[in-house]
């Protein structure tokens, strides 16, 4: 799990600074990564969804 919740945080600072060149500067390639990486996020969100259920019925 800790492997996850990693790969959700390097996710979050992506777009974190994606989206901010997008709105700062607007950059639009910026803005398609930012994207990208919100599908990412909410993929890896399911899956800690899914980890976290199981984790707490041990």
């Amino acid at each position: 799990m800790d492997k996850l919740v990693n790969q959700i945080n390097e996710q979050i600072a992506i777009f974190t600074e994606n989206a901010k060149l997008q709105v700062e500067k607007g950059n639009k390639a910026a803005g398609t990564r930012a994207r990208k990486a919100a599908l990412e996020l909410s993929k890896l969100m399911k899956d800690f969804r899914k980890a976290s259920v199981e984790a707490s019925k041990k």
